[in-house]
């Protein structure tokens, strides 16, 4: 009988990954192909075809694809999209332009403000108006929404968002006038705020609807290419896309609302932490997810990534808060930090060392890629310090330059007026205390504290580095797990089926008829069920979650609450009240509260995303493959350090740091004084020495 494989994708900024993994006996098999920014697929295409010749795999043995990408990001990112138009209430066409009236930096008298995706002569108003319980207050005059309409496609506008006052609680208006519209322009591209993001606040639900309307046509484009590209290879598999949610799902779904695909890849580094953690028997799991260009980081309870149902995107300063263009869409929370393999390091203007956020990614790369590139990166560093072969990179398929690392080292070292070695180290340092600064800011913002937590670390960067950043956060365990390197696309090829959708309810908890809200989840629940189902998920074998938006009246903020079952008033109050103190420490005595939103989750197995992982290789060789120095910096010096194959590690394996381990995609370096020890699931856990 034929092995059924199912192959993952991911595009990253500096490698496209590409796994074929066997569900029934957990084989994978792993390759890494350099992005090729100026078309994506062309790279896509050259690692499958590299990685299905290498291991004997006939393309109809490809069951199912899963795929993530960056590629809508970009696009909001670098203003790369669709021309797109608004149609909104009249009185509201500059929500988009007034935004929140607050500034991301109070003091900053030449702050640049994030730019509408739509420019002010193609957001247009129609005469309607809703009351807030969804009451027509004024009807809407589909003529003008016609005429509107028009003028907008004779100005070359290719897609159209609809967002109107109150849409959330009444989706008629916005659904008569895109139903108009489709009648005259049906090839006109529409995304309704009632379907994409159907909450209060007009500014949030605004700014997603258009940004879905500004990447659709790419995604229906792409989407539909990548598509027939994988048929024209033969390969018979459904393609099924990973979404912000750590969740998958069918390409259709996808097409219509690609907006929720901005976070798919870095989610998948998340599904991945959690993965791994789970089969290491972790309850408690920071994932770090280092690549080329961006270091990624998501905390795990309980075997689980956070979800959070907002986030910011194309923010004008990557990393400042209020920055950005905001997206209500369910998504996984991740802390991202310009922090990468390829980041780039630089004299500041005050003469200190600057690594990133800047990255030199695929072309030209690090300077020791030889393809142009000139500037010291954290490759170079890595290279340098001893972390890194140069002549086992990406298994000895892809050569680099130690001597053109040490040049580019040694162009900066001058800069500083330092010797080339202190440069080297500075900025694996300045890397490290970059990424475990971020790290130890959102784990305090949720209230915990960086010691309960081991550091599972995935990403071609992320083992090299995980040592030093667990060190400076007081981390006292860190796990690599097997094909560390192609995490994410591991992730995802393990990850559900999920659908979560939402619905307005503005309602004290006291008058709220609890038959009527179990109601509603139930609408939900047969609105999520059919994109579920079109995965091919076992829908048996679902899980599905009530929760809640809630808040004290007279508040402007909410928590999302997990619904007790059956429904419940006091049960409910309890659940909020619970969670609001776990957040705050205290409750205002005696505060009513209130529904403001409904939303349910659905998840279920998709066939070939269970299963162990066996990424044992051929080699059978000895595991202790030599010795080279290695710059720790708690030893503040190199030492003579034992390197071996990882592949060759037998079961049991255990051993004292400092060490290195190697496989095809990724180094791991264990420092001084660890005590390391293999898990029956491949994983290899390093604890940190006593402190003495």
């Amino acid at each position: 009988m034929a092995v059924t494989y199912s192959l993952g994708i991911d595009i990253g900024g500096t490698f496209t990954d590409i796994v074929a993994f066997d569900p029934a006996s957990g084989r994978a098999f792993i390759w890494k192909e350099s992005t090729t920014p100026d078309d994506p697929a062309r790279g896509v295409m050259a690692g499958i075809a590299h990685l299905l010749s290498t291991h004997g795999i006939a393309p109809p043995q490809i069951g199912r694809v899963v795929h993530a990408t960056t590629l809508f990001t970009n696009a909001l990112i670098e203003r790369k999209g669709a021309r797109t138009g608004l149609l909104t209430t009249a009185g509201f066409r500059d929500v988009l332009e007034i935004a929140r009236e607050r500034k991301y930096e109070l003091y900053d008298i030449f702050i640049d403000m994030p730019q509408p995706l739509v420019p002010r002569p193609w957001r247009r108003e129609v005469t309607e108006r809703l009351a807030a319980d969804g009451r027509i207050v004024t009807p809407l005059d589909t003529d003008a929404c016609v005429k509107e309409a028009a003028s907008l496609v004779a100005e070359g506008v290719e897609s159209l968002a609809i967002a109107f006052l109150h849409a959330y609680a009444n989706p008629a208006h916005e659904q008569a006038a895109a139903a108009a519209i489709a009648a005259r322009f049906p090839g006109l591209s529409m995304s309704l705020s009632s379907e994409i993001a159907p909450e209060i606040r007009e500014y949030p639900r605004a700014s997603t609807a258009v940004a879905n309307a500004y990447i659709r046509p790419i995604a229906e484009t792409y989407l539909q290419r990548l598509e027939e590209r994988i048929a024209a290879a033969g390969i018979p598999g459904t393609l099924h896309l990973m979404l912000s949610n750590g969740g998958l799902t069918h390409v259709e779904e996808a097409k219509r609302a690609p907006v929720q695909l901005l976070e798919s890849g870095p989610a998948a580094g998340a599904l991945a932490g959690a993965w791994f953690g789970r089969n290491a028997g972790l309850e408690r799991v920071l994932a770090f997810d280092m690549g080329g260009t961006t270091a990624k980081l998501a905390l795990v309870d309980g075997g689980e990534p956070l979800v959070a149902w907002g986030f910011e995107a194309a923010r004008e300063r990557r990393f400042l808060r209020g920055s950005g263009l905001p997206i209500q869409i369910a998504t996984v929370e991740l802390i991202e930090i310009g922090a990468g393999g390829g980041s780039i390091a630089r004299r500041s203007d005050l003469g200190t060392l600057n690594v990133g956020p800047d990255s030199a990614g695929a072309q030209p790369g690090p300077a020791c890629y030889s393809r142009g590139g000139t500037e010291a990166t954290v490759t170079d560093a890595d290279l340098a310090l001893g972390c890194l072969n140069a002549d086992f990179f990406l298994g000895g398929a892809m050569r680099i330059d130690a001597g053109a690392a040490t040049a580019a080292l040694g162009r900066l070292a001058g800069a500083l007026f330092v010797d080339p070695a202190r440069a080297a180290s500075g900025i694996q340092d300045v890397v490290n205390e970059t990424m475990a600064g971020a790290a130890r800011v959102a784990i305090a913002e949720r209230g915990r504290v960086p010691h309960e937590y081991a550091l599972m670390a995935t990403g071609g960067a992320a083992p090299v580095h995980a040592w030093g950043v667990a060190r400076k956060l007081g981390i006292r365990r860190v796990v690599c797990p097997p094909g560390a390197g192609a995490g994410s696309t591991i992730g995802m090829l393990m990850a559900p089926a999920r659908v979560d959708r939402v619905t307005s309810m503005n309602v004290p908890l006291a008058d709220a008829d609890m038959a009527a809200v179990a109601d509603s989840f139930a609408r939900l629940e047969a609105e999520a069920l059919a994109p579920v189902a079109a995965t091919g998920a076992d829908l048996n074998r679902r899980d599905v979650r009530w929760l809640a938006d809630m808040r004290y009246i007279g508040q402007g903020s909410e928590i999302t609450v997990t619904m007790p079952r059956p429904l419940d008033r006091g049960a409910i109050r309890a659940a909020f009240e619970g969670e609001y103190r776990r957040l705050f420490g205290r409750t205002p005595p005696g505060a009513a509260i209130q529904f403001v939103a409904l939303r349910l989750s659905v998840s279920a197995p998709v066939p070939g995303a269970e299963g162990r992982l066996d990424l044992a290789s051929a080699s059978g060789g000895v595991a202790l493959k030599g010795r080279r120095p290695v710059h720790f910096a708690e030893a503040a010096s190199t030492v003579e350090t034992p390197v071996y194959d990882r592949y060759a590690l037998p079961p049991g394996f255990t051993a004292e740091g400092p060490a290195v381990f190697e496989e095809n995609e990724s180094t791991f370096v264990v420092g001084p004084g660890a005590r390391i020890a293999l898990l029956p699931d491949g994983s290899l856990v390093a604890d940190m020495p006593e402190a003495r």
